[in-house]
């Protein structure tokens, strides 16, 4: 079963959509008993940081997530849910993530150049690190492109980066850290090859 996790953040239709045409019937819930139960785990999330960490706290599916990741459970987490996935963020403040990655998330001011725009919105190619393809990305080629909505970015996390994309710097668009995975990028919204790193993900044995 794979479990889309509901906590209040974000229109989940076009992930549930994606994920029934690869086949899967995706069960959305913010019960706990459901996400023990569940084979896969996806994060999604949209928003601020600070607002969606709040909520999976106030309804403690922050600890759940963490104790069934402990457990050896595979999370995708998407977009927000991808940042949620680190330590912490410095988006207006410092806010604590779930810490099962290291690392942190912050902004793309001055890291980008001052023409570019802010958010980053749209189609960019995705880049292996070391030009090493990992299992999540077998059916991705090199430079292919996925869709981005983001205004802020993961870094301190080079071990567990497992793609880049090229926004006037080089930007991680993608982690994994054994049984954890993200996609700052919207699978969902990337077409073919988004739909290929979903269905990798939840017919993977990670």
């Amino acid at each position: 079963m794979i479990a889309v996790i509901d906590y209040g953040v974000g229109n989940l239709f076009s992930l549930c959509r994606s994920l029934e045409a690869i086949g899967q019937e995706p069960v959305v819930t913010g019960d706990p008993a459901v996400l023990r139960q569940a084979d896969h785990l996806i994060l999604p999330g949209v928003g601020a940081f600070q607002d969606a960490a709040d909520k999976l706290r106030a309804t403690g599916l922050d600890q759940v997530i963490q104790e069934e990741v402990a457990k050896g459970k595979p999370i995708l987490g998407i977009c927000l849910g991808m940042q949620l996935l680190f330590e912490e963020s410095h988006e207006f403040g410092v806010w604590q993530g779930l810490g099962l990655i290291p690392g942190k998330v912050v902004t793309m001011e001055g890291v980008v150049p001052a023409d570019y725009k802010i958010p980053h919105i749209g189609w960019n190619g995705l880049h292996f690190s070391n030009g090493v393809r990992h299992p999540l990305l077998a059916t991705v080629e090199e430079g292919e492109c996925v869709y981005f909505v983001h205004s802020f970015y993961a870094t301190d996390c080079d071990e567990a980066v497992i793609a880049t994309t090229e926004y006037g710097a080089e930007l991680t668009a993608a982690v994994a850290k054994d049984n954890v995975m993200g996609c700052q990028f919207h699978p969902e919204k990337s077409g073919p090859v988004g739909l290929g790193i979903l269905k990798t993900f939840c017919e993977g044995t990670w």
